[in-house]
C-alpha cells in the first residue's frame, strides 16, 4: 500500500518540477543557417553528460552533486566552469551511469575527462573566454581539458565539418558567437547544428508490442512541454521494451522537423535524461 503511494508522490513531483532547473546554465538554440559563420567559434557537440564545476564540486545540469572521486578533480582551479563529462564518442550510456552513481572509485572514473566549453563568471565575450579556457591545458591534467574551438569562413566549410564529424561518430557541432556574453537560459547566439533535432518529453504510458515484440512494450506514450502527445517506438532496445523507462521519466528523442499537424516527424527515442533528481539514480554496483 505504502509503496504505491510513494510512487504516486514521486510521479506528481516529477510532473511539477520547477521551470528553473536549468536556469544557471546557458542553453543552445537550433542553427538554421542564420548569421555569418565567420562570426562564430565552432566546436564538436560532445555526446556526454552536461556538468558544471562551481569551484569546489561538480554539479549536474539540474544542480545536483555528481559524486566524482576527490582524485578526479585534484588540481582543478577554483574557477566556475561549464562543460561535459566525456568518455569518447558513442559512450554516453557509460558516462551517464557513472555520473549517477552514489559512490565510484578512481578506477571507475579512469578515462573520463571534463571537457570545458565555457566559463560562466569570466565576464568577457566568448572570444576572451576561449583564450582563458586554452590556459587550462597548461595545467596538464588528464581529467580537465578545454574543448577545441575553431573559426570557419563559410557555411560550406561548416557543412563539410559537420559531415566529417558525423562520419566518425560525432553528434554534431556547436556554434558560439564571438561577441556573446554568458547568460542563463536559451541564447540566440549559442547554436547547435546536427543532422537532426532533439527535444525532451515525459513518459505518460505505453502501447502493447505486436509480432516479435508481443508481451513487451511497443512504444512509449510521451508528452512534451507544449502538451503534444505522441509515440516513441523506434530507437528502443530489446531490453528497454522488456523494462521500459518508468512513467514520469524524462526522455530525449530525435526528429526531423514537424508534420502538418505540428507533431515531431520521424520521432525516435534516444535516451533517458539522466540528471540526478529528475529520474531515478542508477544503482551502485
Amino acid at each position: 500500500m505504502f509503496a504505491w503511494i510513494r510512487r504516486a508522490l514521486l510521479f506528481c513531483a516529477l510532473l511539477h518540477l520547477p521551470a528553473s532547473a536549468d536556469s544557471g546554465l546557458m542553453l543552445a538554440e537550433v542553427y538554421r543557417g542564420e548569421g555569418a559563420v565567420a562570426d562564430y567559434w565552432v566546436s564538436e557537440k560532445l555526446d556526454g553528460v552536461r556538468a558544471r564545476w562551481d569551484g569546489q564540486q561538480l554539479l549536474s545540469r539540474g544542480g545536483y552533486r555528481i559524486n566524482a572521486p576527490e582524485e578526479f578533480t585534484l588540481g582543478w582551479p577554483a574557477l566556475p566552469m561549464d562543460g561535459e563529462l566525456w568518455l569518447g564518442r558513442g559512450r554516453f550510456d557509460e558516462v551517464s551511469a557513472l555520473a549517477r552513481r552514489q559512490q565510484a572509485s578512481v578506477a571507475d572514473w579512469q578515462g573520463v575527462g571534463f571537457m570545458v566549453f565555457d566559463l560562466p563568471e569570466h565576464g568577457g565575450d566568448f572570444s576572451a573566454r576561449v583564450l582563458a579556457m586554452r590556459e587550462l591545458a597548461d595545467l596538464q591534467l588528464a581529467t580537465l581539458q578545454p574543448v577545441v574551438q575553431r573559426r570557419l569562413a563559410s557555411a560550406d566549410e561548416l557543412d563539410a565539418l559537420l559531415g566529417r564529424t558525423v562520419a566518425v561518430g560525432g553528434e554534431g557541432l556547436m556554434l558560439h558567437h564571438a561577441s556573446a556574453r554568458y547568460r542563463a537560459g536559451r541564447h540566440p547566439l549559442l547554436l547547435k547544428y546536427k543532422p537532426f533535432e532533439d527535444a525532451e518529453a515525459r513518459v505518460i504510458g505505453y502501447t502493447a508490442g505486436q509480432g516479435k515484440y508481443l508481451g513487451q512494450v511497443g512504444a512509449l506514450l510521451v508528452e512534451d512541454g507544449a502538451g503534444r502527445r505522441f509515440r516513441l517506438g523506434s530507437g528502443l532496445s530489446d531490453a528497454q521494451r522488456q523494462s521500459p523507462p518508468a512513467i514520469g521519466t524524462l526522455v530525449t528523442y530525435r526528429f526531423n522537423g514537424l508534420t502538418s499537424g505540428g507533431l515531431p516527424r520521424f520521432a525516435r527515442f534516444l535516451r533517458v535524461r539522466t540528471d540526478a533528481g529528475l529520474n531515478q539514480p542508477a544503482a551502485t554496483p
